[in-house]
């Protein structure tokens, strides 16, 4: 009796884990639907944003209707597993991703945004495929260049009067990103990614190609 009460002791932290995971990559599935089906349908390109609460639904909204932005999110949570301190690049592609939206808001009009959105996102992925020698000064670097170039885009995308309208943008934004990008660090961490013995699961080389390959035609797009 004792025996089998310490062996499902032992087996519930697998079980839990196993549930945990999956309700991750159901939840990240089901933004990558929205954000596909989204783009099919067409939303509007501009955003009029007057009050609070449309703030706060288009702030929300945005990192995952935009496909080339989500691809992003999903390519650094991965690469951010690898590394006990990957909160912390989390944390940097978060603030930059703010520092974006303000820059734009200073009017500062930086050329060929979505081109360096395209071109860093194909630079993640590559990371992602070669993520055995990932080095964390080197993504931290990518990762706040993504951060800024996304923020800026999203800035681009809305019309809005006032500074709670903003504010609420703001914090929509922050909230989804911080979000899924920890969601995905969870599925990495779940399947193996880590710092000490740096395996890296078959799955995850074939999730940077494919992320890479999208980026691509986001760049082809943007250039043509």
């Amino acid at each position: 009796m004792f025996k089998t009460k310490l062996s499902e002791f032992r087996v519930k932290p697998e079980f839990y884990t196993l549930k945990v995971l999956d309700r991750h990559i159901a939840a990240i599935a089901a933004l990558i639907l929205i954000s596909l089906l989204s783009s099919l349908t067409g939303t509007p390109t501009v955003h009029a944003i007057s009050n609070y609460w449309e703030g706060s639904i288009w702030g929300i909204a945005d990192p995952v209707i935009n496909s080339k932005c989500l691809v992003g999110i999903i390519t650094i949570g991965l690469l951010s597993s690898i590394f006990v301190r990957g909160a912390l690049i989390v944390g940097y592609f978060v603030l930059a991703v703010i520092l974006g939206i303000i820059i734009h808001l200073l009017q500062i009009n930086l050329p060929g945004i979505e081109i360096a959105i395209g071109i860093s996102t194909i630079f993640l992925g590559t990371m992602l495929i070669n993520a055995n020698k990932v080095n964390f000064m080197l993504l931290a670097l990518v990762s706040i260049s993504v951060g800024f170039f996304q923020g800026y885009i999203h800035e681009q995308s809305i019309t809005v009067s006032g500074i709670i309208p903003i504010i609420a943008y703001i914090l929509g934004i922050t909230l989804t990103q911080f979000a899924v990008t920890m969601s995905v660090r969870e599925i990495g961490s779940a399947m193996g990614m880590g710092e000490i013995n740096r395996i890296v699961p078959w799955k995850i080389s074939i999730a940077g190609f494919c992320l890479c390959a999208i980026a691509m035609v986001f760049l082809s797009n943007s250039i043509i």
